[in-house]
Formats: structure tokens, C-alpha cells, sequence
């Protein structure tokens, strides 16, 4: 576990070895959302939070990894599917709003009041273990001792009474019952949380995607996929300048429609949608209708219907960058931001592969990929053309 660093000061009254147990061996995701989730709204100022609002933090922000990039929060899965019930929460709630996977966080939490009552089964389940499984890394070290699988009822009298007897926590519970329960947030914790927020934050999203890329094993660039698309992160612009180049010389057609592209009114697109890759390699992308561009979306080309079209296109500009001098020259420029892969570098792109050679590598390792993103839930585009 990532060592958490809090200001030495601090040691003096509360119980950081403690606090960052809290993160110690979790059950579920849960855990990472809540503490985040806590973390956020003391940052608003707030003293106390009921579990709802708390929880409607929680859905808000993993609204983006589960929605967006199809991460799954829990390995565990029931004969029903999903048993993360933070998943199921914000699978619910895509399915009632309608709303689009890079909806402002704003927006999330409107959908979230305006379906509060279709989402309360979910809700209600995530206050059954996390708010008091959170603070275990406090408990038995002095005094009364407890069993940890006690129920809710007796834990949460337990924390009370340690924080009025023993030791400070970061939060203690109030009198109310189910998702109306405050917790508040304790007074000696939220000067040490608001001065070492980053730190904090930082901390637990480090804890978080090592849990998420341990049941997500066959995402790539998984620390990317936790918060909305930052499109300044694409670098397509020398692409661009390859695509403008081979099409000032040569037809091509486009993958889908088959038609030729109109140099003045096509996009750079990848073949397997970036959110799942999370990058801009050479080997991924081709030059399509900008009409059907919006279409696509992050959806994933019929692997049989399209993958020979896009290889022909991918084999011409390699024909191209070794037989004419200008576009060797653009595609060297692709070096620093499109041309990262090794198995394209010294297999794909190497001089004198046959077309046969050529599709053979090409689909040897992007089925693979492909293949991932359709078992992480990435749906298949159903083009009528």
C-alpha cells in the first residue's frame, strides 16, 4: 500500500497510522469512494453529511470509469452479473437519464435527485458495511474490544464511544436512520484533511487504481480513466498532416462507406475507440467521413466487416512512406507522439513486409485488443450503410 505522508504535527493528536488503515484490504471498491467522497465535502466546508449525500458523491464520481471507459468496480460478480452495487447505482442511472458518458459532474448529480427514489434499493446497500468497515483500522487497539463482524447498530456505538473515551476519528455518527444517518466529521480531523487534501486525494486515487486494474487486468492505462476525457490529451495533428499528405496523391476509400474520402471533410479516428486504448498509435487510426465520425462514437467497428478495408488502407500508407520521399517525411514526424508500440516500430512499419505479411501483423496484435475492449462492454457500432 502507497505510504501515506501527513505533516509531522499532526501525529500528536490523531491516530494517522490509523487513518491510513483505512484503505488497508477492502472488500469492494466502496471503501476508496467513501473516504473520497468524505475527503471532497469537507473540502466544501461541510462539517457533517447524511449517507445520501454522501453516497450521491460516491455514484457522481465514479460516474466516468464506469460509464465512459466500462470499468468494472468489484471482480466479484453474482449469477446476475455485477454485485458492486456503487456499479449497478451508476449503471442505473445511465439507463434512467439518458444522460451522455461526459455529462459535467453538475449534471450527474441532478439525474441522481431527480431518480432518487429508483436508485434508493442501491443507496441503502451501500451503508450496510462501508461507514463503519471504513474505521476498523482504529478499533481494538485499547479498552473495550469488539468484534469487527458486529452489526451495524453495535459498531457504530462502538465508534461513538471510542471517539468520546479513547481516541479522535475522522468521523462519528449521528441518531438518525437509513440513508438520513449524518456523520460527522471530526473537529480535530478537518484542519489535517484540508491542509493535506492533495496528499490525501492523490493517496487514495494511487490505492484506487491498483484496485481497479487488479479486476480490470486487460484495461490499458487504467490511472487515465477515472475522471472525465481531457481531449488535450490526443495528439493527432501530424496524423493529420500524414492523411492530408497520402490523400493529395492517392484515392482512398473510406473503411465504412467505401467511397472515397473528400480530402477538405474527413476526421482522424481510431479504429478501437481511444477510451479504451488511451492513446494515438499510428496502427489504431485511419482517416474517415466526418458525417459518421459522431455515429461511431466510442463504439467498435464489426471486427469482420471492417478489419480487411481498414488493414488496405493501413498497408497503402506504408507502401507510401517508403516510395515517396514526402511522405517518409511525415511519417517520421508521427515519431514523438503516434509511434510508441515496439511490435509496430520493428514488425508493422519495417521495411519489405508483403501486404499478406502486412494484415498478418497487423491483426495479430489488435484482435487482442479489440477483443478486451468488446469483454469490458465496449458494444459493437451497427453500421447501415
Amino acid at each position: 500500500m502507497m505510504q501515506l505522508t501527513i505533516d509531522t504535527h499532526y501525529y500528536n493528536k490523531l491516530d494517522i497510522k490509523g487513518f491510513s488503515r483505512m484503505m488497508k484490504d477492502p472488500s469492494y471498491c466502496y471503501k476508496f469512494y467513501w473516504l473520497e467522497a468524505i475527503v471532497q465535502l469537507i473540502l466544501e466546508g461541510r462539517k457533517e453529511a447524511s449517507y445520501d449525500e454522501i453516497i450521491d458523491e460516491m455514484i457522481a464520481n465514479a460516474w466516468y470509469s464506469v460509464v465512459e471507459f466500462h470499468i468494472h468496480l468489484s471482480g466479484i460478480w453474482g449469477a446476475g452479473g455485477v454485485r458492486d452495487n456503487l456499479e449497478k447505482a451508476v449503471t442505473k442511472l445511465k439507463g434512467l437519464s439518458e444522460l451522455p458518458a461526459n455529462a459535467s459532474k453538475v449534471e450527474i448529480k441532478n439525474a441522481i435527485r431527480q431518480f432518487d427514489r429508483q436508485l434508493h434499493p442501491e443507496k441503502q446497500s451501500l451503508t450496510l458495511n462501508v461507514p463503519y468497515k471504513a474505521l476498523s483500522g482504529f478499533a481494538n487497539k485499547t479498552g473495550e474490544k469488539i468484534s469487527l463482524d458486529s452489526s451495524a447498530g453495535r459498531m457504530m456505538a462502538y465508534y461513538n464511544k471510542l471517539n468520546e473515551t479513547e481516541i479522535l476519528l475522522p468521523y462519528t455518527f449521528g441518531n438518525e436512520s437509513g440513508l438520513s444517518r449524518k456523520v460527522i466529521f471530526g473537529t480535530e480531523w478537518i484542519p489535517m484533511i484540508q491542509d493535506n487534501a492533495v496528499t490525501i486525494l492523490g493517496w487514495i486515487q494511487c490505492e484506487k487504481v491498483k484496485w481497479l486494474q487488479n479486476n480490470n487486468p486487460e484495461v490499458p492505462g487504467l490511472i487515465y480513466k477515472l475522471e472525465i476525457l481531457d481531449e488535450k490529451m490526443r495528439k493527432l495533428s501530424h496524423v493529420r498532416k500524414l492523411w492530408d499528405g497520402i490523400l493529395g496523391q492517392r484515392k482512398v476509400a473510406d473503411v465504412f462507406t467505401d467511397k472515397e474520402i473528400d480530402r477538405d471533410n474527413y476526421d482522424v479516428d481510431h479504429f478501437i475507440p481511444w477510451s479504451f486504448v488511451m492513446n494515438d498509435e499510428l496502427w489504431n487510426l485511419m482517416p474517415m467521413d466526418s458525417a459518421l465520425n459522431s455515429s461511431k462514437s466510442n463504439k467498435l467497428p464489426d471486427w469482420d466487416g471492417f478489419f480487411r478495408r481498414f488493414a488496405r488502407n493501413q498497408y497503402m500508407m506504408y507502401e507510401m512512406v517508403y516510395e515517396v520521399a514526402g511522405i517518409g517525411k511525415l511519417y517520421e514526424a508521427c515519431y514523438r507522439d503516434n509511434l510508441h508500440s515496439i511490435w509496430a516500430n520493428q514488425e508493422l512499419y519495417r521495411r519489405g513486409n508483403s501486404e499478406t505479411e502486412f494484415y498478418g501483423i497487423l491483426e495479430k496484435n489488435m484482435k487482442p485488443v479489440y477483443e478486451s475492449a468488446r469483454h469490458q462492454g465496449y458494444e459493437v457500432w451497427e453500421w447501415r450503410g
